[in-house]
């Protein structure tokens, strides 16, 4: 490795360091402010609330490690720039090309890494920040709930949904069990699907059952069937839970690996169910880590296509626009896709594609 190329390594090392402690600092604030509130609330021990901002560090790296590299590279030639650097070297014969080297092996190294983070590290303790904000409240529902047989007990009744569908917030294949006080089993509903309106849930296609019998047996043995109707529609207030709570309480991508969620699309397709979603965060996966690579090459041919003498404000200008642009892309894509109006793949490699293209427009125009 060459004395510049070196230069730029341990510079792009410090200043990143540097900016992701203060980006996570800044994050954790804003996040602490906002959801102490709730800690305090629920009556959760303080402990609690310190193990979920620890859990939640490394959700936080992922999302802001690309914002890192960007700004890091824009501070190094920034400097670089302001202090006649890049004059005097392209004065001694080197070119942009040759500075912008290290930046893309960097760029790809930290791709990878962001890649293999996010598949083995956020996913458990994303999980367990999850955990912790929905699970250790006072909350007197007892719901065990990902996206596929969820169970809920409450107010007496059990229910049990097979899928949910955080796309349309609509339920299938619903089981519901009713008890009296001495917890004897005396209604059942199966519903072939559930939509909420009107601030409650609509059962579709669905059996009611009134159960009865000898109580004694009635805990071993299925109870004798006294009543059973059909109906096309049916509004059943045991289900109290709203869309929110379902979307909150359900397992989010960044809780799962490559592998965990393309073996739930593969079984939700099984099924017969809708798995679009699921594909567009699948794709999502391998194509936001990419973004480092992006950003390095982005940030590179902005600050060396800037005037002699700009200094970090215009770097940390130039960066916060460009990662603002690029995420507003990266996220309008990311809807297009949940809505199928672009395919899976491309919705999230749409912003890669653009942007990386702008770089290339930028690398061409260095000369």
């Amino acid at each position: 490795m060459s004395v510049i190329h070196r230069y730029i390594t341990v510079s792009f090392l410090k200043y990143f360091s540097l900016v992701l402690i203060m980006v996570v600092g800044i994050y954790l604030a804003v996040d602490f402010i906002g959801k102490i509130d709730n800690f305090i609330e629920s009556g959760r021990p303080p402990g609690s609330a310190v193990l979920y901002f620890l859990f939640k560090i490394p959700l936080i790296i992922s999302q802001i490690t690309p914002l890192a590299v960007l700004l890091s590279v824009l501070i190094i030639f920034g400097l670089m720039n302001k202090n006649n650097e890049i004059i005097a070297l392209k004065t001694g014969g080197v070119s942009s090309f040759y500075l912008l080297v290290p930046v893309a092996v960097l760029g790809v190294l930290f791709s990878s890494f962001l890649f293999v983070f996010s598949e083995t590290v956020v996913p458990i303790t994303a999980a367990r920040a999850s955990f912790i904000e929905d699970h250790e409240g006072n909350d007197s529902r007892a719901v065990s709930l990902r996206k596929k047989n969820i169970w809920i007990r409450h107010n007496g009744r059990i229910v049990h949904i097979q899928h949910y569908h955080p796309a349309e917030d609509v339920l299938y294949g619903i089981t519901i069990y009713g008890f009296d006080s001495e917890f004897n089993l005396i209604r059942r509903i199966d519903a072939v699907s559930a939509a909420y309106d009107q601030g409650g849930w609509v059962l579709y296609d669905c059996a009611e059952q009134i159960l009865g019998g000898d109580k004694e047996q009635s805990r071993d043995k299925e109870a004798e069937i006294i009543v059973s109707r059909h109906h096309a529609e049916l509004r059943e207030p045991g289900l109290d839970l709203k869309p929110e709570d379902f979307r909150k309480l359900a397992r989010d991508a960044e809780e799962t690996s490559f592998t965990e969620l393309w073996q739930y699309i593969e079984r939700t397709r099984a099924e017969g169910y809708d798995a679009t979603k699921y594909r567009v965060d699948l794709h999502a996966k391998v194509a936001f880590p990419v973004v480092c690579l992006v950003m390095s090459l982005m940030g590179g041919c902005l600050a060396l296509k800037g005037k002699t003498g700009e200094g970090m404000a215009a770097s940390f200008a130039y960066g916060i626009v460009t990662a603002f642009v690029y995420w507003s892309v990266y996220s309008f894509c990311l809807s297009l896709g949940y809505g199928e109006v672009l395919p899976a793949w491309l919705s999230a490699w749409t912003a890669n594609i653009l942007f990386g293209f702008a770089a290339m427009f930028l690398l061409l125009g260095l000369g």
